[in-house]
């Protein structure tokens, strides 16, 4: 029965862990880094940056930042985009849902010579919780955003999420 109990305690202290998850302890978990980060209202307050997302196309077409190319992540358009910025030093800004995907795509970048190159920290989910405006296909304004899965959509918790 002893052990029985510790094993309860065990799984009740584990489970209350997971449940205080945040953007900021998994981006320390998962990331190296390895691309410096820029945060969402410095990148809100400036025109000056190209900005590449580099989650799926599904998730693109649902929302993303104003003016965002969509790069991709596994299959990705890296070198068709970068045939548009021949000059190594353009500011970039990479994104994904929190940041893990762009910083190998930031590392991509960084490898080919890219001197400029940023990771939006919380990507576009610390983005929308923060309140700051999201765009569908046509351009509109639009409150929602594909929030991956239900996993990583815990996220979320100022958009309408799509999966």
């Amino acid at each position: 029965m002893r052990f029985l109990l510790h094993i309860l305690t065990c799984f009740l202290c584990i489970y209350s862990t997971y449940g205080q998850r945040s953007i900021a302890t998994t981006l320390a978990k998962l990331n190296s880094n390895s691309v410096p980060y820029i945060q969402a209202e410095t990148l809100n307050n400036s025109d000056d940056f190209v900005l590449l997302d580099a989650r799926t196309q599904t998730e693109f077409q649902v929302s993303h930042l104003k003016d965002a190319l969509w790069v991709g992540h596994k299959k990705n358009r890296l070198k068709e985009i970068l045939l548009q910025f021949t000059d190594k030093n353009t500011p970039m800004v990479v994104y994904c849902s929190i940041g893990v995907r762009s910083e190998k795509l930031g590392e991509k970048l960084m490898a080919k010579g890219y001197s400029k190159v940023y990771n939006l920290y919380g990507g576009i989910f610390l983005w929308k919780n923060l309140g700051l405006a999201v765009y569908d296909p046509q351009g509109q304004e639009t409150n929602k955003v594909h929030a991956y899965n239900k996993h990583w959509g815990s996220f979320l918790t100022n958009a309408d999420k799509i999966y």
